[in-house]
């Protein structure tokens, strides 16, 4: 059984703009969570009966969809996102697997977000975020969790840098072709640039109520296709269709990508991306392991 809030909460305009494009691609392109970081976030529901779980920015209910597997007692997931059109394909995933268990669609910023009041409110054991913290406003978002969840809750902060980020010779040369195409800076939205957050996440959490931090560290390789890392630069901020003037200049960058990454995969063999999955799970000092 879902449920939908029907008004988003301090959703800025430019906020429901910036993926508006990519979420039909998401559940298509987007790499899923390492198996290994599934079971660490099953473990911090270990010993709860009915847990529940809060998923911030949850695109298209990636977190929720792993643990709706890997925790058959999960009771409950609320899942927040600040784009409609990221819940409509949250709900799509989730739906089929929730059997007896229930799911509340938030459209919402993270920092907003309220439970259902009366008899449907429920307490987190549970908060994750995942490749989406840096969108935030993150003290806020830390001291709402703090409101809201259960005492000896967890907060899982997680994430894996992006092609962008990412340092290979192929991911370099993309890069390039992304910066001939919509310019230097790395674009976050049709009029921004990506700004990095200026704290790193542990100062954050220490600032915060969540200061008893444990970072767990995953190493992943991908190998991607020339149609794959299309796909997913569809989801992304700084190369999705929105980002360009017009759909004619969109289809001339994609055309220019997968030709490059055709070549480089012949040339050179596989698009392989050695990534690492980080996860900070976080808790109140002298709260329950």
């Amino acid at each position: 059984m879902s449920s939908a809030e029907p008004s988003a909460r301090g959703v800025r305009p430019e906020q429901e703009a910036l993926f508006s494009t990519a979420a039909e691609y998401y559940a298509r392109f987007r790499p899923g969570l390492p198996g290994p970081a599934v079971q660490l976030l099953a473990g911090a529901l270990a010993g709860r009966r009915a847990p529940v779980l809060l998923d911030l920015g949850t695109g298209t209910g990636q977190v929720p969809q792993a643990l709706l597997a890997a925790v058959p007692r999960l009771a409950h997931v609320e899942a927040v996102d600040v784009n409609r059109a990221m819940l409509v394909q949250s709900r799509s995933v989730l739906g089929p697997l929730l059997g007896g268990r229930t799911l509340r669609l938030v459209h919402g910023s993270a920092h907003s977000y309220t439970a259902a009041s009366g008899t449907d409110s429920v307490a987190p054991d549970l908060v994750t975020c995942c490749r989406s913290f840096h969108w935030m406003d993150r003290p806020a978002v830390l001291a709402m969790a703090d409101r809201v969840a259960a005492p000896d809750a967890t907060v899982a902060i997680m994430g894996d840098g992006s092609l962008w980020t990412h340092r290979a010779p192929w991911t370099r040369q993309l890069r390039e072709l992304i910066q001939r195409h919509l310019g230097t800076a790395r674009r976050a939205g049709p009029a921004d640039a990506y700004t990095a957050p200026v704290r790193s996440y542990e100062e954050d959490l220490a600032a915060s109520p969540w200061s008893d931090v444990a970072e767990h560290r995953f190493p992943v390789t991908r190998t991607w296709t020339p149609q794959g890392v299309v796909g997913y630069l569809r989801t992304t901020s700084f190369a999705n269709a929105g980002l360009f003037p017009d759909s004619s200049r969109h289809d001339v960058f994609e055309r220019d990508a997968l030709t490059l990454l055709t070549a480089l995969a012949e040339e050179d063999g596989p698009l392989v991306e050695q990534a690492e999955f980080r996860v900070l799970l976080a808790r109140r000092p002298g709260g329950a392991r």
